[in-house]
């Protein structure tokens, strides 16, 4: 196996939603590099790869000094595969400071492409416009979200965010409030899981369908 990071892309949520390709990638590198590496161990044993002695985690809060760690390893000779809790690492998740500094060091950066949850939500969708813009996650307080909304509202295509559980009926509210009660929404979650859902309807009807489901 050549020595590189593979950045590597995992379930969103069905564990058979995973590529032969990322299954040889994660069986032959001699180091995993997880966000979670619990969440990783049991990816790993549902397959039936070993993960004695391989997995290292590297997460939001340690991102910098796991790349040093990770650069260390990749200049003995070490192949590393890099992945997230779900979806693709650096999009919306842990991985662009690593896979930065692993560039930066003159070392081979391999991208193992799989499950997106954008594109996933997008091919179910039925929303004919032709173009999309990914924003992730939208600023956490009412006042922020809005300016960000308001920058975006004149974008023609589709507008495509993450929101928290916790937080959705509040960013649905400024939704409508800046982009208008007629605008088409698609809500989806828990995609290839048991209680996948995707719910569509025009904004002003989707706080109310939140607040009864």
């Amino acid at each position: 196996m050549e020595t590189a990071l593979y950045v590597v892309a995992t379930p969103i949520g069905n564990l058979r939603d995973i590529t032969l390709r990322a299954l040889e990638v994660l069986a032959a590198a001699d180091v995993i590099a997880a966000e979670d590496t619990r969440n990783t161990a049991h990816l790993l044993s549902e397959h039936g790869i070993s993960a004695k002695n391989k997995l290292i985690a590297v997460h939001r809060h340690n991102e910098r000094g796991a790349a040093e760690k990770i650069i260390a390893k990749l200049q003995a000779g070490e192949s590393v595969a890099f992945v997230s809790d779900a979806g693709t690492p650096a999009i919306s998740d842990p991985g662009a400071l690593v896979v930065q500094a692993v560039r930066a060091a003159g070392l081979r950066v391999i991208p193992v492409p799989g499950a997106s949850a954008v594109l996933a939500a997008l091919s179910a969708a039925g929303l004919s416009e032709p173009h999309f813009l990914f924003y992730g996650f939208l600023p956490n307080k009412s006042a922020a979200r809005r300016t960000a909304l308001h920058a975006l509202a004149s974008y023609p295509c589709t507008l495509v965010f993450y929101e928290a559980p916790h937080r959705i009926v509040e960013c649905v509210a400024d939704l409508c409030a800046v982009l208008g009660g007629e605008r088409q929404i698609v809500l989806a979650r828990e995609i290839t899981k048991m209680f996948e859902t995707l719910h569509a309807c025009v904004l002003r009807e989707a706080e109310a369908w939140l607040k009864s489901d």
